[in-house]
């Protein structure tokens, strides 16, 4: 079994990093592999709804740039998913936005009854109206949305007020088991 991690942030080891390491170390220690992907410290251009992917019947974006159809292929492989983002102005980071943008619409059947779970990182306000944007992606696409003790956020302004976060970090690694749990369970 495999959980890809996506990381939203334009800083690869911040806080958003931190919150999804806790919750990779759960997945690893259920024997279940993991791989971090970094998305978040280039642009990533927004889905036009130019129906490119729909006329080709690839299953990828028309637009080869970017890593949307990286993620496309990896998600194929892949039997779970933890998508994490800083919180930007009460929503996600908009290269995880523009991202989940482009995959959930060209490569749907591959996100299909595979859970899903959501994480968002930020100092202080907005976590939950990120948290709620990232979740829908799930609902509209079949997927099974993981959950935690609380709702799946962190709070600090570096990884080490994050870690600080006592119930954050909790939460992290509840989210990691009932992941876990959820997949062996499925399997």
């Amino acid at each position: 079994m495999k959980v890809v991690l996506i990381n939203g942030s334009p800083k690869p080891q911040g806080c958003t990093y931190t919150a999804l390491s806790e919750v990779r170390k759960e997945l690893e220690a259920a024997g279940i592999e993991t791989e971090l992907i970094q998305v978040g410290t280039n642009p990533i251009r927004g889905c036009m709804a130019c129906g490119g992917c729909s006329r080709n019947d690839a299953g990828k974006c028309v637009f080869p740039d970017g890593p949307v159809n990286e993620v496309i292929e990896k998600a194929k492989g892949a039997d779970g998913f933890v998508f994490g983002s800083p919180v930007h102005y009460a929503a996600a980071s908009g290269q995880l936005t523009s991202l989940l943008d482009r995959a959930f619409y060209a490569g749907k059947t591959v996100f299909r009854y595979k859970p899903g779970a959501a994480i968002v990182s930020c100092r202080r306000g907005g976590a939950t109206a990120a948290f709620e944007q990232l979740n829908k992606y799930f609902t509209i696409s079949h997927m099974p949305v993981v959950s935690s003790q609380y709702w799946n956020m962190v709070h600090g302004n570096t990884p080490e007020e994050v870690k600080q976060d006592l119930e954050g970090m909790q939460t992290m690694r509840l989210l990691g088991k009932n992941m876990a749990w959820l997949l062996h369970s499925i399997q």
